[in-house]
């Protein structure tokens, strides 16, 4: 369904609406319902619809079979109007964003190129999403957290609730610690789940979100070591041998990337592995390091022999070929003329909103060349593995010129009507426990729940422990005690499956099946 809402939420009166996709998968269990938790997959940008449509009773899995589960795409996303674009033709927008733009890092020269890439789409941006007239502001300058927030607290009064129940990941845990502040006495339960540091990211200059990166780095290191040659392509006799090998891999391929023939690449056309592609995907990895770090040896090891196609199998997982027009129906082919395939495919993030959310969020990024590139060496001292790449989530902004009439810059605190649940894998590779600390302190009677896992949020190591904790915590607002630490199902390089046991109850086995979906789900972003 969907929910028409004040385009400006600072002046009702004014005409246009925005109009928020919203889905429910409903609670299958109705002797005790306890109302919908509301879901937010993060970005921003992240389509809640996708994630509702596709995970839904995942969720419900751990949260309870009494609750629906809601979400929406927030104003700018996916099926809600007007979504944002920066392009007139989504081909366009795909070809653009096919053009290789190396890692910071690559080649001397690739900070300017970088640069001047990210000015270019900011232009872009500008032309479309800008108002034609001082008075009369663009749909772009209404698309912030701010507004986002609103939107939701109108959904929730709209279903009938008289308090939030919701639970954020990553981007989601800004809006939720956004919504938080703004509405503190409309909390009724509310998991902020591998969580954005909100101070740092309203003002767009994020230093200290990677600073755990390399943990997860060293955990490949380690775990290949442990898990040995049958488990590990990449495995050599200690983890320093492992660390030195992908090093010189690297520096290898910096200089000899890796040609795939055009008779050996699914497009048919030669493809060619580079330094700045290997290096993406390691970072990629990092977010789901049990889905993927199996995946990253073998193809590490096959770009040691010369052999890149390992490594495309494993990177057009996320990608599609922009020279692809979309497909369309016909009469001839048998389709229904009537009922097209949609302009816009459905996709789990819209990436142009994403970008203007963030942008509205951060501000304006105005750092000359040299001062963003003293910026990029700051995040490459913090983190030797995605330092480089991880500035380009601020590089995204540079020159952005379509600004928030709506901004929320805190402060980040309230005397919530119930405690917020804040939960951190001791090593997130963009959500870090110190950001989780930072945001506690705003919210008196918080509570802080640790999980020794690795990646990003608390899905990328599924815990029963954690699941538990976060089902207690919806069903009857129980806490865990301070200090409390959960332990990971799982560690990576480990096989797992959803076999279960004699000893293991049916609801043990169906939360193992749940955590494991929500474990190989996309990571918005990613």
């Amino acid at each position: 369904m969907r929910n028409k809402v004040p385009l400006d939420w600072l002046d009702p009166s004014e005409k246009r609406r925005a109009a928020i996709a919203i889905l429910r998968f409903n609670a299958t269990d109705r002797k005790d319902y306890k109302g919908p938790v509301f879901i937010n997959p993060g970005g921003p940008g992240g389509s809640g619809i996708w994630f509702v449509k596709h995970l839904g009773p995942y969720y419900q899995s751990v949260v309870g079979k009494n609750h629906d589960i809601i979400s929406f795409d927030p104003r700018g996303v996916g099926a809600s109007t007007p979504r944002i674009s920066c392009w007139e033709d989504i081909q366009d927008s795909k070809i653009w964003n096919f053009k290789d733009v190396d890692v910071l890092d690559a080649h001397p020269g690739s900070l300017y190129d970088a640069y001047a890439h990210a000015a270019a789409s900011s232009q872009q941006c500008a032309s479309i999403l800008q108002p034609s007239t001082e008075s009369d502001l663009g749909v772009g300058s209404f698309v912030s957290t701010a507004s986002v927030a609103r939107d939701m607290l109108e959904i929730m009064t709209k279903v009938g609730e008289e308090k939030l129940k919701y639970w954020g990941f990553s981007y989601g845990t800004y809006l939720g610690a956004t919504f938080a502040a703004m509405f503190p006495d409309k909390v009724g339960r509310m998991v902020n789940d591998g969580n954005v540091d909100a101070v740092e990211y309203s003002a767009g200059r994020g230093i200290h979100f990677i600073q755990d990166a390399d943990k997860i780095m060293a955990a490949f290191y380690h775990f290949c070591h442990v898990g040995g040659l049958e488990l590990c392509a990449f495995y050599l006799d200690s983890e320093k041998d492992i660390e030195t090998r992908l090093a010189q891999l690297l520096e290898h391929i910096r200089k000899n990337p890796v040609v795939v023939p055009g008779t050996a690449s699914s497009s048919g056309r030669p493809q060619i592995v580079s330094y700045s592609k290997v290096k993406r995907m390691i970072g990629s990895t990092l977010y789901r390091p049990l889905v993927m770090f199996p995946a990253l040896a073998d193809a590490l090891a096959a770009l040691e022999k010369g052999d890149g196609t390992v490594f495309l199998e494993l990177a057009t997982q996320k990608l599609d070929d922009p020279l692809l027009c979309e497909t369309r129906y016909s009469v001839q082919e048998g389709g229904d003329p009537t009922d097209p395939t949609p302009e816009t495919p459905e996709a789990e993030a819209s990436e142009d909103a994403g970008t203007t959310i963030l942008c509205s969020d951060g501000g304006w990024m105005n750092d000359t060349v040299d001062e963003f590139g003293s910026y990029v060496d700051g995040l490459m001292i913090r983190s030797k593995s995605v330092g480089a790449i991880m500035a380009e989530m601020r590089l995204e902004c540079v020159h952005w010129s379509v600004q928030a009439k709506w901004k929320f810059d805190g402060p980040f605190e309230g005397n919530t009507s119930h405690p917020i649940l804040f939960i951190a894998n001791r090593a997130d590779n963009v959500t870090p426990l110190r950001s989780a600390q930072m945001n506690a302190k705003g919210f008196p009677d918080s509570i802080i729940l640790v999980q020794n896992g690795y990646g990003h949020t608390s899905l990328s190591a599924p815990s029963k422990c954690t699941a538990k904790i976060i089902r207690a915590y919806f069903q009857n607002g129980t806490l865990p005690a301070p200090d409390t630490v959960c332990e990971p199902d799982l560690t990576p390089f480990e096989p797992y499956n959803v076999t279960s046991s004699i000893t293991e109850s049916c609801d043990d086995h169906e939360l193992n099946v749940a955590l494991l979906e929500l474990m190989k789900a996309p990571v918005v972003g990613a």
